[in-house]
């Protein structure tokens, strides 16, 4: 296995200035250029695609089918964030002609969302491809006209290096300013707040734990100028369970969420961390239905060493605390870095009582909250902190009963998931994957989707310009074929 060394103060400092004069000239390029960059990202990791996958195996645990199947998403992420810049729609032109006529004069107005300048990106530990050097978060800063810079997860730093040459050699075929993309290696802290605090960092991209985005966060606003950061941070994706669903459903559901909680070694933001439940006897059956299911799967090792360590640790914590019970555990036995799949059970007076018990287990782990009514149900939808994800399996008729209990599962997260499971995130434009503090940093934006593009922009107002002086977005004649507001009409019309 390859070993690297960290970037000195020094390289990091050398590398935000040339991604600042990277910049000036990046920023410049049209629509169609970014996105054929973009495209051909895409085609050089998948010319290497057997290699990375290979590398990333060794280096995360992860199985091949795991790998192969994160590989293309990330082609499918990069290509629909290519089609998207293309397109323009999110770059959110308004337009607003002058009235002379008006008293007093009405000038004439027109705002798009222009590139925030280079942006810092950290690679995440449980996904090497799609949310890491060539992920969303990568895609979508290149796509709205800004460099990045990334620091390379430790837990798989092969593998980010040959997706990083693979993006080099894209912005070769490219013609594109050197610079554009630059990859750090580092595993100290103090990397990671250089490049936080270093004045041509103008946004930063984070997908991991909650201590981390929150220092990255603390660190970007105690700087003279503080800037954005788009972290998100985990989750645990609370499910509620509604009687008379579980009754029609029990094994079904129960079926479908021990795979939720376990694949993987359960290591998905969007892990179903938390059961809600009404004690009754369909509640026992379906928690027997799922012990027996939890208890089949076997042990898997984790990314790395660290992760690991930390599940034992915050699964040891939460299974000792005052009221909490072990329902069910994998009936085999686990080995080094493995994690065991793990369901414990607490009644919901002790939950509401022991925030402890609200925190991520980051892993194949959930707890089962029992609740004495659906009032007691509801206290425990209100006491949840902000999620990515909630999940309400219920009846149609239930769900139109419990508009309360909705309204309060909209409060608290960024995607509802009705009668399915929080894992498996969908590419699209509708997708979000945000969601309320302490989720993530900002819960307007999303992680997914093209709509991501926008969290790596901010929008200016042009008044009174003459058109020659205009930038081709918002020039009369509409010369890119961009859909526009134009006088609050949406349009791809020329201005006449």
């Amino acid at each position: 296995m390859k070993t690297f060394n960290d970037a000195t103060l020094g390289q990091v400092n050398e590398a935000m200035k040339n991604s600042w004069t990277a910049f000036k000239e990046y920023r410049k390029k049209d629509l169609k250029q970014r996105a054929r960059f973009l495209r051909t990202i895409a085609k050089e990791i998948e010319a290497v695609s057997s290699q990375l996958i290979v590398t990333a195996s060794r280096e995360t645990n992860l199985g091949e089918a795991r790998l192969r199947t994160e590989v293309k998403r990330t082609i499918f992420q990069l290509t629909s964030y290519a089609d998207a810049c293309e397109e323009g729609t999110w770059l959110d032109i308004r337009i607003d002609t002058a009235d002379p006529k008006r008293n007093p004069e009405k000038p004439d107005l027109r705002k798009m969302l222009v590139p925030l300048g280079p942006a810092v990106v950290f690679g995440a530990s449980n996904f090497p491809f799609a949310y890491s050097t060539a992920g969303g978060d990568t895609a979508c800063a290149l796509a709205a006209g800004c460099p990045v810079v990334i620091k390379a997860h430790p837990g798989h730093a092969e593998t980010s290096q040959l997706v990083a040459d693979a993006i080099d050699a894209a912005a070769i075929k490219c013609d594109l300013p050197k610079n554009i993309f630059i990859h750090l290696h580092g595993a100290s802290f103090e990397i990671g707040k250089a490049l936080v605090q270093h004045p041509y960092t103008k946004a930063v991209g984070f997908t991991g734990s909650f201590e981390g985005g929150k220092a990255l966060f603390d660190l970007a606003n105690q700087r003279e100028v503080p800037i954005p950061v788009f972290a998100e941070m985990g989750s645990v994706n609370p499910v509620f369970l509604l009687p008379g669903k579980l009754k029609r459903d029990t094994g079904v559901i129960a079926k479908m969420y021990a795979a939720s909680i376990t694949q993987s070694a359960g290591q998905f933001c969007t892990n179903p961390g938390i059961l809600v439940g009404i004690e009754n006897d369909d509640l026992d059956e379906f928690e027997k239905l799922l012990c027996d299911e939890i208890k089949k799967v076997r042990p898997e090792k984790m990314l790395h060493p660290g992760i690991a360590k930390s599940f034992i640790a915050k699964r040891a914590k939460a299974l000792n605390q005052k009221g909490v019970g072990i329902a069910a555990v994998s009936q085999f036995e686990k080995e080094e870095n493995e994690a065991l799949p793990t369901l414990a059970e607490v009644p919901a007076e002790i939950f509401l009582n022991n925030p402890l018990l609200h925190k991520e287990v980051f892993g194949p782990f959930s707890l089962l909250v029992k609740c004495s009514s659906m009032k007691e149900l509801l206290q425990v939808a209100d006491a949840i902190e902000g999620q990515l994800t909630c999940s309400l399996i219920a009846t149609a008729e239930e769900a139109k009963q419990n508009a309360g209990l909705i309204e309060v599962l909209k409060e608290k997260c960024g995607r509802i998931v009705f009668n399915g499971v929080p894992t498996g995130v969908e590419v699209a434009l509708s997708m979000q994957h945000g969601g309320p503090f302490p989720a993530t940093t900002d819960s307007r934006f999303t992680a997914v989707g093209a709509d991501g593009i926008k969290r790596f922009a901010r929008p200016v107002c042009f008044q009174s310009w003459t058109d020659d002086l205009l930038p081709a977005e918002l020039k009369n004649a509409n010369p890119l074929g961009l859909w526009r507001t134009v006088n609050n009409e949406l349009t791809q019309k020329a201005i006449q």
